[in-house]
């Protein structure tokens, strides 16, 4: 039976078969007991960019197209270390980069993460941070600081 947006949200109670954790393990794997039991690493408790896709499939078939663009980019970074992501968080916080290492670090995304919508929103970021002086001290120009 195929995937149905419309029919099958929400997953993990219409359609728990289709949850699954990055090691394979079916929703019902991941319990109490497991993590008590060692069962589990933290990769199990994260979820798959299948299902965050499938779960962007449902906000766009809901008329949330925001949403479902949120939940692609999403579904990008599940497959991004953890370390990286948290650089990316980083990164995004005004003042805290330059120019040159936003367009960096979304050429990184793009080309060693095949993760282009991330990489359009660090661009996206990029140029606002430019037009509200937001960029790191080095980058502004002295009329900005």
């Amino acid at each position: 039976m195929e995937f149905d947006p419309t029919r099958d949200y929400p997953l993990g109670a219409r359609r728990p078969e289709l949850v699954t954790t990055p090691s394979g393990l079916h929703q019902s794997d991941v319990t109490l007991e497991s993590l008590r039991a060692g069962a589990l690493d933290p990769d199990d408790i994260r979820a798959t960019a299948e299902t965050i896709r499938r779960q962007a499939a449902v906000a766009l078939a809901a008329g949330r197209a925001q949403l479902a663009e949120n939940l692609m980019r999403a579904a990008e970074l599940a497959v991004v270390p953890s370390a990286t992501v948290l650089d990316v968080y980083t990164a995004l916080r005004p003042r805290r980069s330059t120019a040159r290492e936003l367009q960096d670090l979304a050429a990184r995304l793009e080309h060693e993460y095949a993760a282009p919508r991330t990489a359009a929103f660090v661009r996206e970021a990029l140029e606002a941070y430019e037009q509200r002086g937001l960029l790191a001290a080095d980058e502004r120009s002295a009329a900005q600081i």
